[in-house]
């Protein structure tokens, strides 16, 4: 099975294939899923001499990790003050920290490997859909006072000068969050582990797991691995496999456009090489590629799979509604993938079991968080560290089967509803 159709796939750095397993594998440690997480794991324990070794049911960087808008910086998709309720002010403070951390992995990583492809661009506005100057102002003061953390404030005169549209009113830049090829990442990542001995098998997903006892056993359709410690890292993609893992996780799709090439219609309305994502919960997110030649936009979810060619027209109509004068720019593709959220909206990494790890609910959250969580699981595996315990007060709580699905839906309309109008009420104030 090759790559779903889109931008990344298009523009691969290399397309080595990897063989299915067969027959038996022993090694220290097998981890499930070929995403940011588990092959961030993977090359920890491969540089720290361990035999690791992947399986993943397609190919690397397959799912969401492979498919998502590229956006590398700090925070998490929960807000401030519902990290600091689960997890106290000094928790909360120190996933900030880690948040940084995994942003600076990521940029290291690219620049150690000399990654072909990645292409990292530095900045990311978030820019205001209605006029809150004063609310966005204290947030920048108050990273700043309680982080070390620098934004810079952006009105609206100075915003439009660099994005037209009077659909924006200010914006807070990160000018050391970045924004980067994920999928020529990813793949940079599987080639080191590679390097380093580690192996990694494509087209061979998990059917069957037994985690109990010193040894773990798990099987594919063709092979078996045998090994000391599994880490289940399989993302939007999780099925039965552990059904814990399972019921506490929501499947969540988001979906991608791709512009034709379009260098000064583009560049007469975006007039900067940041990446921008608005404050809309599920809002807008884009940035352009190519060398400013396209615009790659993405936005809206859903809690199952729709038509991508209706979801497409919706993105266009927003992106539309937003830049006016991109009317007749015409899309190329557009794709879909899912993300995995949980109930509390954070991720959720830590021990399973004896020898056993899970990472995964990392929708929303930046490549930057997979990234740290990867590590800080290979560090507990390696005895090197306890950090992963910053993540145990979002534990695997059940996300409510069919009736969370509905609810996650339900949540999202009436957020869509709330930013209308505050939209609304700008626009009447004006």
């Amino acid at each position: 099975m090759d790559y779903p159709d889109s931008y990344y796939r298009q523009t691969l750095a290399e397309t080595k294939m990897r063989p299915a397993l067969q027959g038996r594998h022993d090694c220290d440690t097998l981890i499930i899923g070929a995403g940011l997480a588990g092959l961030t794991t993977a090359l920890e324990l491969a540089r720290a001499g361990v035999k690791v070794a992947v399986i993943e049911a397609h190919r690397v960087g397959y799912g969401a990790s492979g498919r998502n808008g590229g956006f590398v910086g700090p925070g998490y998709a929960a807000g401030d003050d519902q990290i600091t309720r689960l997890a106290g002010g000094e928790g909360a403070k120190n996933l900030f920290r880690l948040s940084v951390e995994g942003m600076d992995y990521v940029r290291s990583t690219i620049s150690t490997l000399g990654m072909p492809g990645v292409a990292p661009r530095q900045g990311i506005l978030s820019v205001r859909r209605h006029d809150g100057g004063e609310s966005l102002q204290a947030r920048a003061e108050a990273m700043q006072r309680d982080f070390g953390y620098r934004l810079e404030y952006l009105d609206t005169p100075e915003l439009r000068t660099i994005l037209c549209s009077r659909r924006y009113f200010q914006a807070l830049r990160d000018p050391n969050a970045f924004h980067i090829h994920p999928l020529n990442y990813l793949r940079g990542l599987a080639t080191a582990i590679e390097a380093l001995g580690g192996t990694i098998f494509e087209q061979s997903p998990a059917t069957e797991a037994h985690l109990a006892g010193a040894e773990k056993r798990v099987t594919t359709p063709r092979g078996e691995v045998r090994s000391a410690h599994v880490v289940l890292a399989t993302g939007g993609y999780t099925d039965g496999l552990v059904p814990r893992l399972r019921r506490a996780m929501l499947p969540i799709a988001t979906y991608v456009m791709l512009s034709e090439p379009a260098p000064d219609r583009l560049s007469a309305v975006i007039r900067t090489a940041e990446a921008v994502g608005d404050n809309r919960r599920a809002g807008d997110y884009y940035r352009l590629v190519d060398g400013g030649t396209r615009l790659l936009w993405g936005g809206r979810i859903a809690t199952r799979a729709a038509d991508v060619r209706g979801i497409s027209r919706q993105l266009r109509r927003e992106m539309v509604t937003v830049y006016p004068e991109l009317q007749s720019l015409r899309t190329e593709t557009a794709w879909s993938g899912l993300m995995s959220y949980a109930r509390h909206l954070m991720p959720q990494v830590g021990r399973m079991g004896p020898g056993v790890w899970h990472a995964t609910a990392f929708g929303g959250h930046g490549l930057n968080t997979t990234a740290i969580a990867g590590k800080l699981v290979a560090e507990d595996i390696l005895g090197q560290s306890d950090r992963i315990l910053a993540f145990a007060p979002f534990g695997l709580a059940w996300a409510g089967g069919a009736v969370g699905r509905l609810a996650a839906q339900l949540t999202y309309w009436k957020l869509q509803t709330e930013d209308w109008w505050r939209e609304r009420q700008t626009e009447d104030a004006r």
